[in-house]
């Protein structure tokens, strides 16, 4: 059996030189890819987080700026489609400068070849039922003087979780 010729000649891809710096560099400005999926639900807002989910970032051709590709359901894309460029401002809000220059949508089946596969519910955080009154009550007054609304409830959610969380 007669070896295959390389057609390449001993050259690489620019592509896959250049992958590794360009993440890097990315990651040394502050951009990394682990916080949209770890913070997605508080970057994207409980209402997007439910019907889409980050899958993917992929730098341009310059280096400049990133393709955020979201995973949808086919319901729910013309919805998010009309969100691009809030969500875009929203994740751009979140690393300081324009990290995403582009969002790109993608569609699967609400079922089919791996059942369950496309739920987007956000994760489930510590009921306020759950909590006992003096804790819940502590963080509502620590938070109360905050006149922004956004603000004074991700205080409150902050201490409810931080005066929750079981002593070590």
């Amino acid at each position: 059996m007669a070896q295959r010729k390389s057609t390449t000649r001993g050259f690489k891809r620019t592509a896959s030189v250049l992958s590794d710096p360009i993440r890097k560099a990315g990651e040394s400005r502050g951009f990394a890819v682990s916080r949209l999926l770890t913070h997605w639900a508080e970057i994207a807002g409980p209402e997007i987080a439910t019907i889409a989910r980050p899958v993917n970032v992929t730098y341009g051709r310059g280096g400049f700026g990133a393709t955020l590709t979201l995973l949808t359901t086919g319901a729910q894309a013309p919805m998010l489609e009309m969100q691009k460029e809030s969500l875009r401002a929203k994740v751009n809000g979140v690393y300081g400068y324009n990290a995403i220059s582009r969002v790109r949508i993608t569609q699967t089946a609400a079922t089919g070849f791996a059942e369950g596969q496309a739920q987007f519910e956000a994760k489930k955080t510590a009921s306020q039922a759950t909590l006992a009154p003096e804790i819940l009550a502590s963080a509502t007054q620590v938070a109360s003087p905050i006149e922004n609304d956004d603000l004074r409830q991700a205080l409150e959610r902050l201490g409810r979780n931080v005066l929750s969380k079981p002593k070590q």
